[in-house]
Order: structure tokens, then C-alpha cells, then sequence
């Protein structure tokens, strides 16, 4: 044995952990009578269970996810009425380890996935996706104010603190693909700031005004470090006047000051840059005040055409307060880089977003919002497989990003299929409509999940669904065996292909040697052909050194479960009592929906 030091793994157990099913992979089937909007749209509302969903866009969209949000159940603990919390909390942590696995390999290498939870399981979630994504791949995570303070709190809480806090968290696929999160801003009034400082004996910097920039001349053209055109023009009528010579000149509070002049207060800075660097040698001797045009190469205004202006023998550069603020009205709100606490999200009238209800479980879309602001640009693809009222691919529309969510429940139709439309229609006037100046348009595909492709016949055979037209099975035959479905135009047996020269072709006919030597005539040099039938001529197995023949459902079997279409929940092996010889150790199957109720309070013409 060797001498070396065991190292246990870190990682959460529970019963029923590792016995992760394995899952058959779906075609999804186009429902026309649900899909709106623009035919063209990349945009997908999947009715099914999410597991198997997970497991039927894997082939297609693996590695292609730049964020993933989702808000699953949060094992109130009232779900359940016939077992304990144990029980309960292993079958939650089974059903979200499952979709977790799944979810991490959808999620593109410099994409970010956000799992929003209450205090009941988020620290046992980390654990779980510290082992499934890896520890250093955790970014953040953020307490989110969710609940009204007022009033008197229900549920039995006297004997605890009020629930106000959810929190998300928040993991990269690659933390070293990740390369930041966009620049997205909290408002707090710039008063409050201002007092803040002062009561803890800080300087606040932002307290003179200058005027006669709008006046100046040209004086030189200098280069920066990539040899591109920085513009020098220099201003002689610049004056300065401090905010407490204006109060008293204007007869104006202080607050009423600030207003005022808003666009012209500023404050000095002492950046080091080597702009400032080429500016303070270019302008030597010529002058006190100077501004720059230019094209950053970097930061904020990357590629934009940007003015900056410098003062005095050192070329301070000015900071403008209008830079870090924004005027609403009368009142001067200050940006603050977002942090690890989010609040300001309106509860209040939140069952009219959408024009749908949802009890209990529908999040602001200013929420999203803010989530997707942080995470994604527009194009992006975003993925919510606990679609629940449909908020998060509502937002991501609204945003131009593109979008796929799934919902097991009636809600695909009754919650998110109106919302969706009503959004394309312009017809959604709540939520963030009006912040991003969303005019309608767009479009989105309805899918379902294909029944299982075999089923068990009265003699406990496994034989072809009969739900399974030809072209289903062609295509779900593709699927299981890592193939594209793209039936040729003119070649009846290339169905499908995993290489440029590979294919497959799926028949239920009787497979004869005339048929397949007329294949064969067809192929080109190089080319590979993988037969799936349910039987052919004895003369035709081995025949041909290019050609490949599997019958079904033989080749299926063993490989995943068939026949099952709910993996709401599906734990191994529950531990008997004690005291009970005869309890029951075989396969519990209990459904996850009173969770998601609770917290969330056939013209089929394409294939996916």
C-alpha cells in the first residue's frame, strides 16, 4: 500500500447521492399552436420535465449558455407531508445535483450561471456546486432584499427573525475564460453619500464649478501608444467658483446649488496615464487649461470618441460629478458600482408584471434585469429551466438577448404563452418596458418533449413506441447515437451525420441486400454509413467495410431508462426504520410539484 496520505474528497452527501439516472436522450417536437412571432426566432418555450429537457438540448447547445438563471424550489419544508426534513432535504438536493450536472455542461467556457434561494438550502447548494463546478469558480454571492418589512409576519416566524433576504449565487464555467462582469451601477441620492462623509470626517471633493469650456481653439495633433490621432485644443476663458460662493451669490440651499450647476461641478485628479503623460509633454509652456478628443483603446468608453480636459502646470485631469451621478428632476442620484446587496426591487405591484399571477414565487423583472445587465450583452443566449411564470425569458426579450426556458407545469400555456405574446405585441406596458424602451417584435418556438422512444409491450418487451412516426424515429435514432439530424435533399439515406463523410440512415423496412448494395452504389470514397432497422437479410451483416448495421431496439437497450417521462424526483434505496422489518426498500418516486406550486405558487409538424 502506499506511503502517500490519503486525501478524502470534500463534498455533501445524502441518501440516494450517485445514483444519478441515466437519461434518454428527447427530440423536442414543435407545437405551432403555441409558437408566435417571427418563424425565424432562436427563442424556445419547452413544456416538459427539465431534466429531460437539460438532456435533449445537450447535443445542440453544450458550451453555448452565457448565463443561466434559475430560481428552483425552495424546500419550504411543508411540501412533504409524509416524511421528515431528513427525507426531504435529500430528495431536494437529488433532484437540483441532477440538473446542476446537466446545466454545467450547457453553460458556454466564459459564461456565468446564478442560483437564487432562501436560507433553507443555499449553503448545502454551494457545497454541491463547489463540487460540481469547481471551487474556484465561484465568483459571488448576493443577498437580494426580497420582502416588505411592514406588517405582521405569518408562518409561524414569531419565534424567528422576519425572512427579508434571498440570495443568489453566482459561478463561472471557466473562471479563467471569465473575464469580468459588466459595469452596472446601484443609485443612492448623492445627499445621503454626502453626509455619510462627512459624519465619518471624509472630504467630499466635488465642490467647485467651471465654466468657458465650450470655448477653445485648436492647438496640436499628438499620437497615442498605437500611433492613432489625439486632438489638443486649448481654453482661455476658463472660471472657477466654489459651490459656497453660489449659495451665497444665488441665494440657494445647498442641495438647490448642486441641481443647478449639476453639469459643471468637478473636482481635480492626479490619475497617472500615459495620455496625461503625452499631453503634459505636448503642451509644455503653451497654457493652463486644455482638453483632448480621442478614441480609447480601453475602459469605459472603449472606441468612442471621448473629450478630456486637463488644468493647471501638473495637467490634472477633471472628474466631472455628472460622471458618477444622475440628475432625475430635482434630485442628484449617485451611481455606485453594484455590489453583494441588491434592494430597490418594486414588490408591491408585482403580480401585474406580465399580465399573469403568480403567488409566492415571480420575480421582479428589474431583477433580471440587473442579472442579465451584469452577465450578458445583447445576441447572448440565456436559459431558465424553471421557467415558472416565464419572467426570466420575458426580461431577456425585452433586452434583445436570445432565450430558452422550460416549465413543466400548465404554465407553459397559461402563464408563459400569453406573456411571451403579449410582450412581441408590445402589448406588456409593465416591468421594465419603459427602461429599455422595449417597442415589440421578436418571436419564439413551442416545444414538447417526444414520449419515450421504447415502450414495454403486454409480454414486458421493449418494443418502438407507436407514437413515433418515421421521421421521429429517423431523428430520435440520430440523436441517441450522436448524430445531427439533417435529412439530405436528394439522398433518402443520409438522415443525419457526425462528420463531414459520416451518416446515419433509420428504417422500420425489412433490410434487403438488393437495397443495401443500391446504398452502397451511392456512396462516395470515404464515405461511412451507420443502418439502424429492426431486421435485415443475414446476407448483409458484414458486407461492405464502410457500412454498418444495428437493428432496434436491440441496440438501445441497456443504455438509458425508457418509458419514464418524470424526473421531478427520483431517490435510491430510502433507509428503513428500525423497528419496521418489512418497510419497503425499493425505488420511492415522489413528485416535486406541491414544491414548485408552492413556491411558484396535437399538431406536431417539426422536429427539434
Amino acid at each position: 500500500m502506499s506511503n502517500k496520505k490519503q486525501l478524502q474528497k470534500l463534498e455533501l452527501t445524502w441518501i440516494g447521492k450517485g445514483e444519478e439516472p441515466k437519461l434518454e436522450p428527447r427530440i423536442l417536437i414543435e407545437n405551432p399552436e403555441y409558437s408566435y412571432g417571427d418563424p425565424n426566432s432562436p427563442n424556445m418555450l419547452i413544456h416538459g420535465d427539465n431534466l429531460l429537457a437539460l438532456k435533449a438540448l445537450e447535443q445542440d447547445y453544450a458550451g453555448k449558455v452565457k448565463c443561466i438563471y434559475i430560481d428552483p424550489p425552495y424546500n419550504t419544508g411543508n411540501a412533504f407531508e409524509h416524511y421528515d426534513d431528513g427525507v426531504e432535504h435529500s430528495l431536494w438536493l437529488s433532484l437540483m445535483h441532477s440538473r446542476l450536472t446537466h446545466l454545467q455542461k450547457l453553460l458556454a467556457n466564459d459564461g456565468t450561471i446564478l442560483v437564487q434561494l432562501d436560507d433553507n438550502e443555499i449553503a448545502y447548494c454551494r457545497v454541491m456546486m463547489d463540487e460540481i463546478f469547481g471551487r474556484q469558480n465561484f465568483i459571488n454571492q448576493v443577498s437580494v432584499k426580497m420582502k416588505q418589512t411592514a406588517g405582521a409576519s405569518g408562518g409561524g416566524e414569531d419565534k424567528k427573525l422576519k425572512k427579508n433576504i434571498e440570495y443568489i449565487l453566482i459561478y463561472a464555467k471557466n473562471i479563467t475564460k471569465f473575464e469580468s462582469f459588466n459595469p452596472v451601477y446601484d443609485e443612492t441620492d448623492l445627499f445621503e453619500v454626502i453626509n455619510e462623509m462627512r459624519d465619518a470626517g471624509k472630504s467630499w471633493k466635488y465642490t467647485r464649478v467651471l465654466n468657458g469650456i465650450n470655448e477653445r481653439e485648436f492647438l496640436k495633433d499628438t499620437v497615442d501608444g498605437s500611433g492613432e490621432v489625439i486632438k489638443i485644443y486649448r481654453h482661455n476663458n476658463i472660471t472657477y467658483q466654489t459651490i459656497p460662493e453660489l449659495m451665497k451669490k444665488d441665494n440657494l440651499t445647498e442641495e438647490e446649488c448642486y441641481v443647478k450647476y449639476f453639469d459643471k461641478i468637478f473636482r481635480d485628479t492626479n490619475a497617472q496615464s500615459s495620455i496625461r503623460t503625452r499631453v503634459m509633454e505636448a503642451t509644455e509652456g503653451l497654457g493652463d487649461f486644455f482638453s483632448i478628443d480621442y478614441v480609447p483603446r480601453s475602459g469605459r468608453n472603449k472606441n468612442k470618441m471621448t473629450t478630456v480636459y486637463y488644468k493647471g502646470n501638473n495637467r490634472d485631469q477633471i472628474a466631472w460629478l455628472s460622471d458618477i451621478c444622475v440628475k432625475k428632476r430635482n434630485r442628484l442620484v449617485k451611481l455606485e458600482k453594484a455590489g453583494t446587496y441588491w434592494d430597490g426591487f418594486p414588490l408591491n405591484n408585482l403580480t401585474k408584471e406580465g399580465g399573469v399571477k403568480f403567488p409566492n414565487g415571480k420575480k421582479p423583472e428589474l431583477l433580471i434585469k440587473k442579472v442579465l445587465d451584469l452577465t450578458t450583452n445583447e445576441n447572448d443566449l440565456v436559459l431558465d429551466s424553471f421557467a415558472g411564470s416565464g419572467t426570466t425569458a420575458a426580461v431577456a426579450h425585452k433586452m434583445n438577448r436570445n432565450w430558452i426556458t422550460v416549465e413543466l407545469g400548465e404554465h407553459a400555456k397559461t402563464h408563459c404563452y400569453p406573456r411571451f405574446k403579449k410582450i412581441i405585441k408590445n402589448e406588456d406596458k409593465a416591468g421594465i418596458t419603459k427602461d429599455v424602451n422595449w417597442q415589440g417584435g421578436g418571436g419564439f418556438k413551442f416545444y414538447t418533449l417526444a414520449p419515450s422512444l421504447l415502450k414495454q409491450d403486454k409480454f414486458g418487451n421493449w418494443v418502438i413506441s407507436q407514437e413515433y412516426n418515421a421521421d421521429m424515429l429517423a431523428a430520435a435514432m440520430a440523436k441517441q447515437e450522436g448524430f445531427k439530424y439533417q435529412p439530405h435533399e436528394s439522398s433518402y439515406w443520409k438522415q443525419g451525420q457526425s462528420s463531414e463523410q459520416d451518416f446515419i440512415f433509420t428504417t422500420t423496412q425489412f433490410l434487403t441486400l438488393e437495397a443495401l448494395d443500391s446504398i452502397k452504389d451511392e456512396m462516395q470514397p470515404g464515405e461511412t454509413l451507420l443502418i439502424c432497422c429492426k431486421s435485415f437479410q443475414k446476407e448483409c451483416k458484414g458486407k461492405f467495410g464502410n457500412i454498418t448495421i444495428k437493428k432496434i431496439p436491440l441496440m438501445l437497450l441497456g443504455r438509458c431508462e425508457y418509458g419514464k417521462e418524470d424526473y421531478s424526483l427520483n431517490i435510491i434505496n430510502m433507509p428503513e426504520e428500525d423497528n419496521n422489518e418489512d418497510a419497503d426498500d425499493s425505488i420511492e418516486e415522489i413528485s416535486v410539484q406541491a414544491i414548485r406550486d408552492k413556491n411558484k405558487s396535437d399538431d406536431q409538424t417539426s422536429l427539434f
